[in-house]
């Protein structure tokens, strides 16, 4: 297993082990799917081998597409959203999303679960295809004693973690000039993702915590709808509870609970996501694109843009348009 140390609380990640000590087997990299949810077909067959198999699926256009997979036979499916996008996804007949997913958004399906969705977006989705070997790997790492039978995470419904999202984030610029030591990051941060679900769902499991009810659906879109009609607009917590039929306090711990993200905080990625949009579709300056995404002034546009994205308006501006 490669160079990775694992605690209950979460992974943490160590300088990977030199190359030559890691058998071929656990040599990965990121490969580019030409079909939604189909590794390269070299490596599609992970079975029970000491395997993550990762691979990008990522369109640029804007028409609506549909794309369907009937499940893996053996592995664990796990969708890291790179890119907020516009969607709709059914898991095993059930829709599970019809509109918006926020970038850093997890979604996990277990093996031989159907699944299809139909972008009404542009898109950028990490799949990780895990084994129950590196499942099984992964509990006894944790916890300190094999786990009895296979482990089958069969909780779809969307995610948030930040931690996750950083692995994810990292997971997507791995690749170097180096393609050996691109392929041992990957594995090492590959791993550190699926540790970092496993204790989520055991621990969570074992606390058994009853928390704040989470937002029905109707009510999210409500808010939700009222947020994208009002982007360039000034907009409170108020607005947003108000647009739901709720105080401000329920809507606010309803709301975190249904998106994992507090309402400011979501506020802030659509004014960003809509940005990148005007940014790439539109001659606007960067001013023109803060003041109408509802930014005061260009500065704190700037410094959110940076805070979430990575790097300035410009010149994600610059890389989005030359990619």
């Amino acid at each position: 297993m490669a160079n990775v140390a694992i605690s209950p609380s979460g992974p943490s990640l160590l300088l990977a082990a030199p190359l030559d000590s890691v058998p071929s087997d656990r040599i990965i990299s990121i490969n580019v799917e030409q079909q939604w949810r189909v590794p390269n077909d070299m490596i599609a067959d992970v079975g029970h081998r000491d395997t993550i198999v990762v691979s990008r699926w990522t369109r640029n256009i804007t028409e609506p597409l549909e794309a369907v997979h009937q499940g893996s036979a053996a592995n664990h499916c796990i969708a890291m959203t790179l890119r907020g996008a516009s969607l709709t996804f059914v898991h095993g007949g059930t829709t599970l999303v019809r509109g918006r997913v926020p970038a850093g958004t997890v979604q996990i399906t277990a093996p031989a679960v159907p699944c299809s969705v139909t972008f009404q977006s542009p898109a950028d989705v990490l799949h990780l295809f895990v084994s129950q070997s590196v499942l099984r790997e992964c509990f006894k790492d944790l916890f300190g004693r094999p786990q009895a039978g296979d482990i089958r995470i069969n909780d779809p419904k969307l995610l948030r973690d930040p931690v996750l999202e950083r692995l994810g984030q990292a997971l997507a610029v791995s690749q170097s000039e180096d393609a050996n030591l691109s392929k041992v990051f990957t594995d090492s941060v590959g791993l550190a993702i699926v540790s970092r679900i496993v204790s989520r769902h055991f621990t969570l499991a074992d606390r058994k915590v009853r928390g704040p009810s989470a937002l029905p659906n109707w009510r999210l879109s409500r808010a939700i709808e009222y947020v994208d009609g009002h982007l360039s607009e000034p907009i409170c917590l108020a607005d947003m509870a108000s647009s739901a039929g709720l105080t401000r306090m329920h809507f606010a711990s309803q709301f975190r609970r249904a998106t994992g993200l507090r309402p400011h905080e979501y506020l802030l990625r659509r004014r960003i996501e809509h940005a990148q949009q005007l940014l790439i579709r539109s001659r606007h300056s960067v001013l023109d694109v803060a003041l109408g995404c509802g930014f005061k002034s260009q500065a704190h546009f700037t410094t959110v843009f940076k805070r979430l994205v990575g790097e300035t308006p410009f010149c994600w501006k610059a890389r989005a348009v030359v990619g």
